[in-house]
């Protein structure tokens, strides 16, 4: 795999069938366009229940709302195409 160029995170519930769904599409396409990704359980921080808890799976990238419930493929395409690589470690 190559070194991952973007890091991404994935805010929603474990039990949740379309976070699972959002989690086993991003680590289908993560060799091919090198990024890296976190998963954050909301229910451990009562301000993320409030602020994602309907919207839950919610991938960010660098902050910003790439896209929530399903992966938006267009736009996750969008935002790697449009944002320069994490600095190396």
């Amino acid at each position: 795999m190559r070194a991952p160029r973007f890091k991404l995170t994935v805010y929603g519930r474990p039990d949740c069938h379309l976070c699972q769904d959002m989690v086993a599409a991003l680590e289908g396409l993560q060799q091919e366009f090198a990024f890296k990704f976190d998963f954050v359980d909301i229910d451990e921080n009562p301000r993320l229940v409030l602020r994602y808890g309907t919207l839950v799976p919610v991938l960010l990238g660098n902050g910003q709302e790439i896209c929530h419930h399903h992966l938006d493929f267009p736009a996750l395409k969008a935002f790697l195409d449009t944002r320069p690589a994490i600095k190396s470690e």
